[in-house]
């Protein structure tokens, strides 16, 4: 009987540990239906319950159910064109700078394809 009350114990202080290091690496925009500091109290004051009412209530919906294969990759949090802060012209006139590099590459490459031939 001790041996199974034991067992519970290091399942419970397990599943209070994951909860907590859960809450915190989670992302703060993710979060449902309590803020982010919520759930860490909760997890904090009230070990076994507040653990099981954050994976069934306050985890991510999807958390931890992607599995990737060897050859996949995670997508990244901001494509490239949508990172902030990257500026981006409204329309290519905008940028002449831009524009005047293509504009020399353009003959760079015309002049290499002269020479080629």
């Amino acid at each position: 009987m001790l041996y199974f009350g034991g067992l519970i114990g290091v399942v419970t202080l397990c599943l209070w540990i994951f909860a907590i290091v859960d809450v915190i690496t989670t992302d703060e925009g993710s979060v449902r239906n309590l803020p982010k500091i919520g759930w860490l109290l909760l997890v904090l004051l009230f070990p076994l319950v507040g653990s099981i009412a954050w994976l069934v209530a306050g985890r991510p919906v999807g958390a931890g159910r992607a599995r990737l294969a060897a050859h996949e990759r995670h997508t990244p949090a901001f494509p490239e064109y949508d990172r902030p802060g990257r500026f981006a012209a409204t329309s290519p006139n905008d940028d002449e700078e831009f524009l005047k590099r293509c504009r020399e590459r353009a003959e760079e490459q015309r002049r290499k394809g002269r020479e080629n031939q």
